[in-house]
């Protein structure tokens, strides 16, 4: 499309409105930036919800897809390839476990989670065949599909989907008694999010993830830790969950797993939990083809040089500091979040989130709104110290205008 409007008019006349997009058209991208049909820059403060954690086109990355799109992309598991033995030696490994699942998106994954802990409180645990609990937490977002829509609390994605699949407990995030009450002899997992992005990147107290760990070992029930978003980096470490020392049973991952390239996720574990599966018991066509692993194990390479890591956990403290020093100041109520990633709560007397969010961009800043009233902050963790302070400069004049 030549403009912004043909474009946009397009999209809403050929396209299901499930998503409500700010009115930029996106032709390029490089690093932090963006470039629209138009030739206007923009600064990417939200990198695909963590997906572009490397930044838009990263050189390494794009070499890694190169160089694999001119060998072999897709098998199927049918048969093996040559980069899928290393895929998952090196991501066990990142994760210090021993088995990988690999599935394409962050959905799929929490999925195979799901049919993991339900096969293993079976097999394993010894609950009656049907009658597996997992507890989950209210506000939290975990896909899309139907049975994970059916443990969510948020009415736009749960709503006139039913009927709902059964099964699952939900107690408030960061309740560790509420926890504790819901899980029974049939509990077979725990799922969380060691910090709920969608709904609004809230930190649990100081203490409560150690507490789910040591809950779920005592009662022989798995922790299942969806680090799709908060996960490889963004938090200032490889796993949010290292912030308290904790350990899962099970990690979640995707988004930028796949670098921003391809779609890849995966369920990482031990053997005496992913084990449990055999031959024609679960699968998917795509799922760890040799595309994903190429860029995957360029992820995972990137990742255990702990430069990214160490860029999010500097940038981040820059980040936290200026953002907290707008509350109190009439226009910010609240700023939450870990390393590059913040939740930002804007007094409703300037504007709801998608209003700040459409005067950013008219500043050259993307950014996006979630629950009304807060705004996400998560740039590429390559973004520069001075593109950084340039889009809080944007975010500062928009909030006191």
């Amino acid at each position: 499309m030549s403009n912004t409007a043909d474009a946009i008019r397009s999209a809403d006349a050929h396209s299901a409105h499930n998503y409500h997009p700010l009115p930029v058209v996106v032709a390029s991208a490089q690093g932090a930036w963006m470039t629209d049909v138009e030739g206007r820059r923009y600064l990417d403060m939200l990198a695909g919800y963590s997906a572009l954690n490397f930044g838009h086109g990263n050189r390494r990355l794009i070499d890694a897809a190169r160089a694999q799109l001119e060998r072999v992309t897709l098998t199927s598991r049918a048969f093996h390839h040559d980069r899928f033995a290393d895929f998952c030696t090196e991501l066990a490994a990142l994760c210090g476990k021993e088995m990988v699942l690999p599935m394409n998106t962050g959905a799929e994954a929490v999925e195979t989670a799901v049919k993991t802990a339900r096969k293993w409180g079976y097999e394993v645990k010894d609950v009656p065949d049907g009658h597996a609990k997992i507890v989950v937490a209210a506000d939290n977002f975990h896909g899309r599909t139907t049975t994970i829509v059916s443990f969510s609390t948020d009415h736009d994605a749960r709503d006139h989907f039913g009927p709902y699949t059964p099964g699952f407990e939900i107690v408030p995030y960061g309740d560790l008694t509420a926890l504790s009450h819901a899980v029974t002899e049939n509990t077979v997992a725990v799922l969380l999010e060691p910090i709920q992005g969608e709904a609004g990147v809230l930190v649990p107290p100081a203490g409560y993830l150690q507490g789910v760990r040591d809950l779920t070992r005592e009662r022989n029930v798995l922790f299942l830790a969806d680090e799709i978003q908060s996960g490889l980096g963004r938090t200032g470490r490889t796993f949010a969950l290292e912030h308290e020392g904790v350990v899962p049973d099970m990690y979640i991952l995707g988004k930028a797993l796949g670098g921003g390239v391809v779609p890849v996720s995966a369920v990482v574990a031990d053997r005496d939990v992913l084990g449990v599966f055999r031959p024609g018991e679960h699968g998917s066509t795509f799922g760890g083809n040799p595309l994903a692993c190429a860029v995957a194990l360029e992820v995972i390479a990137m990742l255990r040089s702990g430069e990214y890591q160490q860029r999010a956990a500097e940038l981040g403290d820059h980040l936290h500091h200026e953002l907290n020093l707008l509350v109190g100041g009439g226009a910010v109520t609240a700023v939450r979040g870990r390393g590059l990633w913040a939740g930002v709560d804007i007094d409703p007397s300037r504007g709801t989130g998608r209003e700040i969010s459409e005067k950013l961009m008219g500043l050259g800043v993307l950014v996006k709104d979630t629950h009304g009233s807060t705004i996400r902050i998560a740039p590429p963790l390559v973004i520069s110290k001075e593109d950084l302070d340039w889009g809080l400069d944007r975010l500062r004049s928009v909030l006191s205008a």
